[in-house]
C-alpha cells in the first residue's frame, strides 16, 4: 500500500525539512523536499512529522493493573488501556517493565508480573496492540526472590532489557534519607517506628542479597542476549562495575560525575522525561536539563507519565540552548532503538519502518493528531 503525506514539517535526525514523505509496504521509500502533487497525498497543514517514539523503561503498565491498594484488574484490559495510551502518546515501540524481586508487604507479586507479561505476549500474537511491545525486566537486586523470579522469564523472547537496581536507603537513588521517607512513608502510610524497621530490614537484604543477585542476573541475561543496564549509578565505583557486567546504558545516573563516568565509559546515559518537564528529579538528584546541557543526555524515557516523553522531547529545546529539536527528538527515537538494537526503527530515513507521528504544537503542548506504526494508522 503506498500513502505520501506532504506539506510536513520533517524531522530527519540532524534537520528538519518541510516536505514529504513516500511510504510503500510499511516502510519510508522516498523523502522529498516541497510539496507533492500525487493525488491522494495527505495534506499534513504544516505539522511535525517525526520518527515514532521508542520507549525503553515505562513502569505505567502497573497503574492500569493496579489502580488502587488491593485492586487488581484483568491484565488482558489492563495492557489494553497501557496500549492505548502510549501509541496515543506517540510511542510506537515500548518496553514495558516489570518487576522481578518484589518486598513481601508490596501490593504485587511476581506471579501478577508474570500474569502482565503473558498478556503483553498474548495481545502481540492477535496483533491486538498498537504498539510494538517487548518486555524489560527491572531487578530489584535486593530483594531475596529477585533471581527466583527472573528465572520465570526464561523462555520469554521477547525480553529485550534487564535493569539491576537497588533501592535500599542510604544510596544510589535515595542517598537522601530525606528523599527515602518522603517517598515510602507517604506510599506506605508508615508510623516513624514501622519506617526505621522497614529502613533496617531493606538495607539488611541489600546487604545480604545484593552483590551475588547482579552477578547471578547479569550472566543469565548475557547468555541470553539481552541487553542490560545499570540503575540510579552516583559514583565512579558504580559505573566501573557496571562496565565490568557489561552493561550498555546507564539509568537514571544520579549524579553529575555518575553521569560523565558512563558517557566517557561508552555507555548510554538515560534519564527520565518527567524530570526535564518539571525541572529536576523527585528525589533531589541531579537535573535532566544539566546533564543536557553537558553533552551527557543520550536518551529519554517517560517512566511513570507515557506523555511525558513527546512533551519533553518537543520542551528540551526551549530550555537547554545547547538542544535543537533533531536532537531532542532523536533522544526519543533513534539512540533508544539503536541501544535495544532495533536497527530497523527510530528515526526518518529511506529504507526504516514506516512508524511515524503528526504533531501540532499549541501554547508549548506538543499535541499527537496521527500516528502510523509500519505505515498503518493506529491513532
Amino acid at each position: 500500500m503506498d500513502m505520501i503525506l506532504t506539506n510536513a514539517r520533517i524531522v530527519l535526525a540532524e534537520e528538519e525539512i518541510l516536505g514529504s514523505l513516500h511510504i510503500r509496504d510499511g516502510k519510508i521509500a522516498a523523502i522529498d523536499t516541497g510539496p507533492s502533487e500525487a493525488p491522494g497525498a495527505l495534506d499534513m497543514e504544516g505539522d511535525h512529522v517525526i520518527p515514532g517514539l521508542v520507549e525503553l523503561h515505562t513502569d505505567h503498565l502497573e497503574n492500569h493493573y493496579n489502580p488502587r491498594p488491593k485492586v487488581h484488574w484483568n491484565p488482558v484490559a489492563a495492557v489494553c488501556a497501557h496500549d492505548a495510551q502510549i501509541a496515543t502518546s506517540g510511542i510506537t515501540t515500548v518496553f514495558d517493565a516489570l518487576r522481578v524481586g518484589i518486598d513481601d508487604n508490596a501490593d504485587l507479586s511476581t506471579e501478577d508480573m508474570r500474569r502482565l507479561a503473558d498478556a503483553i505476549e498474548a495481545g502481540v500474537a492477535a496483533g491486538r496492540l498498537r504498539a510494538d511491545h517487548f518486555i524489560h525486566l527491572r531487578c530489584e537486586v535486593s530483594a531475596p526472590n529477585c533471581v527466583e523470579a527472573f528465572d520465570l522469564f526464561e523462555e520469554d523472547p521477547r525480553v529485550r532489557i534487564a535493569s539491576l537496581m537497588d533501592h535500599s536507603p542510604g544510596q544510589r537513588q535515595f542517598a537522601s534519607l530525606e528523599a527515602y521517607a518522603i517517598y515510602y512513608k507517604g506510599k506506605m502510610k508508615m508510623t516513624d517506628a514501622e519506617f526505621t524497621r522497614f529502613c533496617a530490614d531493606r538495607v539488611a537484604q541489600s546487604e545480604t542479597y545484593s552483590d551475588k543477585h547482579r552477578k547471578a542476573v547479569a550472566e543469565r541475561a548475557q547468555a541470553r542476549g539481552i541487553m542490560l543496564a545499570s540503575h540510579d549509578d552516583a559514583t565512579q565505583a558504580h559505573v566501573d562495575e557496571a562496565v565490568a557486567f557489561g552493561i550498555r546504558v546507564a539509568e537514571f545516573p544520579t549524579t553529575l560525575e555518575a553521569a560523565r563516568a558512563s558517557k566517557a565509559a561508552g555507555l548510554g546515559v538515560l534519564m527520565g522525561a518527567p524530570n526535564v518537564v518539571r525541572g529536576g528529579s523527585h528525589s533531589g538528584n541531579v537535573s535532566a536539563r544539566e546533564l543536557a546541557a553537558n553533552g551527557l543526555l543520550d536518551i529519554l524515557s517517560s517512566d511513570y507519565i507515557p506523555f511525558s516523553l513527546i512533551q519533553a522531547a518537543f520542551f528540551l529545546g526551549e530550555v537547554v540552548d545547547e538542544v535543537d529539536l533533531p536532537a531532542a527528538i532523536s533522544m526519543v527515537s533513534r539512540t533508544p532503538a539503536a541501544a535495544a538494537g532495533l536497527s530497523d526503527r527510530g528515526e526518518i530515513a529511506t529504507g526504516k519502518r514506516a512508524d511515524l507521528v503528526r504533531v501540532r504544537v499549541e501554547e508549548h503542548i506538543p499535541i499527537v493528531r496521527t500516528v502510523w506504526r509500519e505505515g498503518t494508522r493506529v491513532a
